[in-house]
């Protein structure tokens, strides 16, 4: 007689998906983005370029995947009516009123601080998805971790500040009066924190207890940060790099969000969602969301002719509504401690 072959499971040390797809989603991210920067500094020229192909197969394809998330389904729909049939004509009153009432800068600046605020947000969000995922391995006080994610982020947004560059994206822009002093404190206490977490983390590797996942990921959003807002001096090719690395996890996060969300099998009152989210289909989800994307905002571009000929203020309205409408959305869709999120999500409480 012969024993009964046992399959045990394989660990999945807190990934996402699996070690392939999570170091893509942790590494590959970071690394493309980091890429795109070295060529845009070795030769400017090339701007307009990597941001077309950002703009266009990220940036844009960014924004379709939320919608994914509001309304590819009746369920989701219902939820989210306000965000899909309200929201986007009060923020785009607010911007009318903000670009023509006060000047063009304003939309700029709100921009640069609430994009900064939406990507180091997005960051943590994601953070506490890998922390969840190894939460009896996460040992450190939330609120050191919440140090090492925000402080960073915080002494990079106060070093542009004290440049206070007179324009952003090519448009006028305002920054806060930030003295020298307070940005040296602030990188003095990154650095102070830095190190704490840093010495706590050898110390779980030198244990066998070390998070790797969530290690990883902490490393390559201190990086991102970095080299978005501290290293390259320029704000513009800064905010191309960090831009890059938000677009393309954000892209890659719906999409293993539908994945876990539909994994049992299609289901009726989401028949196509559900469909093109199994796994298996992924090049159908990728595909429509990119034809979505196409058709949507090449009606856009057609428009921009005309919008162009009654000035750049139209233009600029348009898609900062866009933006601001997907970061008040953002902000009310994500939120990794609701039930329903770490349920999909897989994320443990205990």
């Amino acid at each position: 007689m012969t024993s009964p072959t046992v399959t045990m499971p394989t660990p999945q040390a807190g990934w996402l998906r699996g070690p392939s797809f999570d170091a893509f989603f942790i590494l590959g991210t970071l690394t493309i983005a980091l890429i795109s920067g070295v060529i845009v500094l070795m030769n400017p020229y090339l701007f307009p370029l990597v941001l077309l192909i950002d703009i266009w197969f990220l940036g844009y394809h960014h924004v379709i995947s939320t919608y994914t998330r509001l309304c590819f389904d009746k369920q989701s729909f219902q939820e989210n009516k306000f965000l899909i049939v309200y929201l986007p004509f009060i923020v785009l009153a607010s911007v009318v009123a903000l670009g023509h009432g006060v000047g063009i800068w304003t939309l700029t600046t709100i921009y640069l601080y609430w994009q900064w605020f939406h990507y180091t947000r997005q960051s943590w969000g994601v953070g506490q998805v890998y922390r969840g995922k190894e939460k009896h391995l996460v040992t450190e006080d939330e609120r050191l971790l919440k140090a090492v994610f925000y402080l960073l982020p915080l002494w990079g947004i106060l070093y542009r500040s004290w440049q206070n560059p007179e324009t952003f994206l090519t448009l006028e822009v305002w920054t806060l009066p930030v003295p020298r002093w307070m940005v040296d404190v602030a990188g003095a206490i990154t650095i102070a924190t830095l190190c704490i977490w840093v010495l706590g983390r050898v110390r779980m590797h030198r244990a066998n207890a070390l998070p790797v996942a969530h290690t990883l990921y902490v490393m390559t959003h201190l990086i991102a940060f970095s080299v978005g807002y501290l290293i390259i001096k320029d704000i513009t090719i800064g905010w191309l790099v960090i831009n890059i690395w938000h677009n393309a996890q954000y892209v890659l996060f719906v999409w293993i969000f539908n994945t876990k969300r539909f994994e049992g099998g299609e289901k009726s009152d989401a028949k196509f969602l559900s469909k093109i989210s199994q796994a298996k289909n992924w090049p159908y989800y990728f595909g429509f969301c990119m034809l979505l994307t196409t058709v949507l905002y090449t009606g856009i571009s057609i428009s921009e002719g005309w919008l162009a000929a009654i000035g750049l203020a139209p233009l600029i309205i348009v898609y900062q509504t866009i933006n601001f409408h997907h970061y008040v959305v953002d902000s009310m869709i994500w939120k990794v401690r609701k039930p329903k999120m770490k349920q999909t999500l897989g994320i443990d409480d205990h």
